[in-house]
């Protein structure tokens, strides 16, 4: 994918939800996967000729796990001109080590948002970009509605109140084989992620069944992800003016 391919997905989920206000600072949330990493490139690009002027900076949560290098990411921010942020955190270390959670995953997102957030509004940030890709719309979904028995996922954009911040993700839109793509063609520079349980958590194993369904369901995306836009779920449809979070 062509970073204009990307620019034209981004460009209508930030339009669609109005995303992007006059006089933004907009952090973008970077784990150093393609996601986030590709988010910052399209933000970036986007900067240059939205009618609606905004800032941007780049912050990645350090975890302590080994191995973890954000080198690359800090000279690839530094040729786009944007500002970077590392904040280092124990998590890793609470997490597996302290407390030795069994199912982590839930307790160290919470712990990473509150490290973000905390940075986001040092910053004097008013929003905060996160990489959510198409395909984290639907997997969110089918695991909310297996797992949980509700019908949710996410909003496109999110008001936190207790912080002040709003939370959006342009890349809704995009599915994540393109965003796949467009890494390995602009050559991003991936930072590998060291944590014991990745690739080995509950939306992993619905990626895997949701792979399963296309084989037998045609253009599956599309259809779930339309249907999330004419639901009741909050924020998603945009018929009934709910395109402010």
């Amino acid at each position: 994918m062509k970073l204009q391919k990307l620019l034209s997905y981004v460009r209508r989920a930030v339009d669609d939800y109005n995303m992007i206000e006059e006089g933004d600072r907009i952090a973008v949330g970077v784990s150093g996967g393609k996601d986030s990493l590709a988010l910052v490139v399209a933000l970036k690009a986007l900067q240059r000729f939205y009618p609606k002027h905004f800032e941007l900076v780049a912050i990645s949560v350090n975890m302590g796990f080994e191995g973890m290098d954000f080198t690359p990411v800090t000279a690839m921010c530094a040729e786009l001109g944007v500002e970077y942020h590392i904040v280092d955190t124990d998590i890793g270390e609470i997490i597996f080590n302290e407390r030795k959670e069994k199912n982590p995953c839930s307790l160290c997102a919470k712990m990473r948002k509150g490290a973000l957030n905390t940075k986001v509004e040092e910053l004097n940030c008013n929003k905060v970009a996160l990489g959510h890709n198409r395909d984290d719309v639907i997997e969110t979904l089918l695991m909310a509605l297996l797992y949980e028995g509700r019908i949710y996922t996410f909003s496109p954009v999110t008001y936190l109140d207790r912080m002040k911040i709003t939370s959006i993700r342009p890349l809704i839109y995009v599915p994540e084989k393109e965003i796949i793509g467009f890494a390995r063609t602009e050559n991003l520079p991936v930072v590998k992620s060291t944590c014991p349980a990745d690739g080995n958590t509950k939306r992993e194993d619905m990626k895997q069944r949701i792979a399963e369904l296309k084989t037998d369901f045609d253009h599956l995306d599309e259809k779930l992800l339309g249907a999330v836009k004419r639901s009741f779920i909050p924020g998603w449809n945009i018929e009934k003016g709910e395109s402010n979070g």
